[in-house]
């Protein structure tokens, strides 16, 4: 029977299996986030991004009374409405969660174009991560010069997930979600610029701010 009592800070609806891998490293740094502590579960939608977009509401009642919070996450690409901007698609969603029972303690985060976005900040330990250590060209370099999904004089590729894939290749590594749990629990959450991850941090130090040690 589900009382009123919330047996849980933060209930976490996410597409895949790299996502998940990506932000249960993430929670797991509650200092580098600057939040307290949290009991948290991360669960996937079946339905990936589309499901997470459209049915997320439905998937979330079983938490309504056992979670305090409660966050989706979801790829632009993949959601099945591209055309919509991030903010759109997000103040949506959001909208259909405050109706089903989430007033006031939801956040929807859709990440532009796909969560490779967050990989791509300037930190050391991506190369390292990714097979690149003390490789010439370096693995920025290369991707701009060697591949299309970089373009020189941009912070970032506009095809993130691409970029990485090939960096995977060339550098004779196997795609696994171990490789997103590795780059959520070693790159400083201050290297990526990426507006969806600044909104990942703020709702989280909104929630549950960090707490002094007396």
């Amino acid at each position: 029977m589900i009382t009123d009592r919330k047996t849980m800070d933060l209930i976490v609806i996410v597409p895949d299996g790299d996502m998940e891998a990506a932000i249960r490293a993430l929670l797991a740094r509650p200092k580098d986030l600057g939040i307290r502590p949290i009991v948290f579960d991360i669960r996937r939608h079946v339905q990936r991004d589309a499901g997470c977009r459209t049915d997320c509401h439905n998937y979330l009642r079983l938490w309504l009374r056992r979670s305090a919070y409660a966050l989706v996450l979801f790829d632009h690409e993949g959601s099945g409405r591209e055309e919509r901007t991030r903010e759109e698609l997000e103040s949506h969603v959001e909208g259909i969660l405050q109706i089903n029972g989430w007033q006031n303690r939801c956040a929807v985060i859709v990440i532009a174009p796909e969560l490779e976005a967050w990989v791509w900040s300037d930190s050391p330990s991506v190369d390292d991560v990714l097979g690149w250590q003390k490789q010439v060209p370096n693995l920025r370099e290369w991707i701009r010069s060697k591949t299309k999904f970089w373009t020189v004089g941009r912070p970032k590729p506009e095809r993130p997930k691409k970029a990485m894939e090939a960096a995977l290749y060339k550098a004779r590594k196997q795609h696994s979600q171990v490789l997103y749990e590795d780059l959520a629990a070693r790159v400083s959450v201050d290297h990526c610029a990426n507006p969806s991850f600044g909104k990942f941090k703020d709702v989280l130090r909104m929630w549950f701010p960090f707490q002094q040690e007396k």
